[in-house]
């Protein structure tokens, strides 16, 4: 059974398309597309599930065009509805962004993971002094930092962007690494070193954030490469399975500063490579505030 398969009665489309559309309904829309179904989006929503299909047919009405397929165990999105909701993933919360506070300080969301680096302070503090815009930190454990959903203007990244995210980067520092061992396990031994080389990890298992961290077991050589141990999809989760004994783990210097386990002891690496930090934003589309922040101080050079 497909939902709106057709326009809806007495809703007029206006020459620009945008007749008869409202909020709600792009709202509607976008929860019933990220929970795959009606009943968790209308939750999510606090409305009835009545109302929220008839906000979907409503704006399906208005496009003249299917955007869910659902059958009797999900909803699936049509082609269209994919490339609606890729556009309005970034469009909406900057959309709500621009409306909750009309005429107020201008805010610039910078979007980051895990951590953010000391020198961002400096950055911030410069960049409100000139523009008067007020920056607002927005943690988000993805690897674009929210910027591609939309929920940050401009993200700071630890690493490489991935390779299909539309994006330009500057790089703004190099920090160095450290070993993060768990005080238990097979490598509690290096727990009680003060210098590790980088060779030597080689030699232990590893544990790796696929999602935000910035260490592969593909940064050493092809010919000597430490075992993948386990994956977690955060640093949370990272931490508790270095803590665990399950691996060893390599993290930016800051984190051995600012982040304590009673499970962990972070060591000093020699001839490690260094995280590449870099300021990425979108583009297209950049919000003026990014744009500024991005082509002011900070060294370094085009990614």
């Amino acid at each position: 059974m497909t939902v709106g398969a057709g326009p809806v009665a007495g809703v007029a489309r206006g020459t620009d398309g945008l007749d008869g559309v409202e909020l709600r309904h792009l709202r509607a829309f976008m929860a019933v597309a990220e929970e795959r179904g009606f009943t968790y989006a209308a939750d999510r929503l606090r409305v009835g599930q009545p109302a929220l299909t008839k906000s979907v047919r409503a704006l399906e009405g208005v496009l003249a065009t299917r955007l869910l397929d659902r059958t009797t165990r999900r909803v699936e999105l049509t082609e269209e509805g994919r490339r609606l909701y890729a556009e309005l993933a970034s469009l909406l919360p900057r959309l709500a962004a621009a409306l909750c506070a009309p005429g107020g300080q201008p805010v610039l969301r910078l979007g980051f993971t895990s951590l953010l680096p000391a020198a961002c302070a400096e950055l911030n503090a410069e960049f409100e002094a000139a523009t008067g815009a007020g920056v607002r930190l927005v943690r988000r454990d993805t690897p674009l930092a929210g910027l591609d959903t939309g929920e940050s203007d401009i993200a700071v990244l630890r690493g490489d962007a991935p390779p299909d995210a539309d994006v330009r980067t500057r790089i703004l520092l190099h920090e160095p690494r450290v070993a993060a061992i768990g005080r238990d396990g097979a490598g509690a031994s290096l727990a009680r070193r003060r210098v590790l080389d980088w060779a030597e990890l080689a030699e232990h298992p590893l544990v790796v954030n696929t999602v935000t961290g910035s260490t592969r077991p593909e940064l050493w050589p092809a010919d000597r490469r430490p075992r993948l141990a386990c994956t977690a999809d955060n640093f949370d989760e990272w931490l508790e399975a270095v803590a665990a004994g399950h691996g060893v783990g390599v993290a930016p210097q800051e984190v051995a500063t600012r982040h304590t386990h009673p499970g962990i002891r972070f060591v000093r690496l020699k001839n490690a490579p260094p995280v590449t930090v870099r300021l990425a934003l979108p583009n297209r589309g950049a919000h003026p505030l990014a744009e500024r922040f991005f082509g002011g101080g900070g060294g370094g050079g085009r990614g």
